[in-house]
């Protein structure tokens, strides 16, 4: 039985709240979740640990229900839409619900905006199946005036300060705002030359070229490892659905590496690609090569120019970029 704004509603609930002071933050968040334990339905909060402890105490610890996670920014967004569809059954007649809090990771939290934006629309229609009443926290003070525009586009329901819930009327279809996205900012290491250019490498070639100039940095083995499988799977993918020739490019600085494979192709035409596996019965086993590049890179982005598709990767440190605001939103901090 669905409970509180959920009451009627079928699948998934998709809400946001901004605050700008720390007890605003806990005017939307403790009664969310009091309201949750008085009537025993399951909470999980993933906010940073400051947050954490400013619950607990106006709670005084009592919280049986809720489970706290740790931050969104220690995960990426497939992981996250994965973990989410464990948490909720599919709508039934008697599906009860779970309620999620979290604060999405954004550049004010030290995050790179597009994968987590792409986040923001895509769950509307991934995850319309499950009884899950979400709430998506954002703090003014913090966060960009661009990521606030996209955060109202990107959720149906609001929740004020009040306590007041609302349908959100600049809500925006998910398709529709996945296709007209702002492209993504690049990294500042692609202004200039690349340290690395190969003209139709095999995956192989390009696999090897990351671990050479990974020497020049001080990323960890695993973040290596990791580069290394993806760029792979980004050759392999350009080489398969792409149209040649195919160029690997690659930049490094200590803290981190940049990658961009393009081809001459279109790219993908799935809005969600790379945030949900999706296995193409046209050509045989695989379809999962974007799913595994964005749970390997600290960033993954796209663009389509007169040069083709590019992606993006991005190994160790990514930059908390964001791309240009949307004008007019009443959640910018400015009104």
């Amino acid at each position: 039985m669905r409970t509180g704004a959920a009451a009627g509603h079928n699948g998934w609930l998709h809400q946001a709240a901004v605050y700008g002071t720390d007890d605003e933050f806990l005017r939307i968040v403790v009664p969310h979740l009091e309201a949750a334990i008085a009537t025993g339905e399951p909470v999980f909060a993933a906010l940073p640990e400051p947050q954490v402890e400013l619950v607990r105490a106006a709670m005084n610890g009592a919280t049986p229900n809720v489970t706290f996670w740790p931050a969104l920014t220690t995960t990426r967004p497939p992981t996250t839409i994965k973990m989410l569809r464990s948490l909720g059954d599919p709508v039934t007649g008697d599906t009860e619900q779970v309620r999620v809090v979290g604060a999405v990771p954004h550049p004010g939290l030290g995050a790179p905006w597009d994968g987590w934006c792409r986040y923001e629309a895509a769950i509307n229609d991934l995850l319309d199946d499950v009884a899950i009443w979400s709430l998506c926290i954002y703090d003014r003070r913090i966060t960009p005036e661009a990521v606030l525009a996209d955060v109202e586009r990107t959720h149906p329901h609001l929740l004020a300060v009040d306590g007041s819930h609302q349908r959100n009327d600049r809500y925006q279809d998910p398709t529709t705002f996945l296709r007209t996205m702002a492209p993504p900012p690049l990294d500042p290491l692609e202004t200039g030359p690349p340290a690395v250019e190969l003209v139709d490498p095999l995956p192989s070639t390009g696999r090897q070229a990351v671990r050479d100039i990974a020497k020049q940095t001080r990323l960890h083995d695993n973040d290596i490892d990791d580069l290394v499988t993806a760029t792979s799977e980004a050759i392999t993918n350009a080489i398969k659905h792409g149209r040649p020739p195919v160029t690997l490019r690659l930049w490094a600085m200590p803290e981190r590496i940049v990658v961009t494979v393009n081809d001459q192709g279109d790219g993908p035409q799935d809005p969600h690609a790379g945030l949900v596996p999706r296995h193409d019965a046209a050509n045989g086993p695989g379809g999962f090569g974007l799913w595994l590049i964005h749970q390997l890179t600290s960033a993954a982005t796209y663009t389509h120019d007169t040069d083709g598709f590019t992606i993006h990767l991005t190994g160790g440190q990514a930059l908390p970029l964001h791309h240009d605001a949307q004008p007019g939103s009443p959640l910018d901090p400015r009104r």
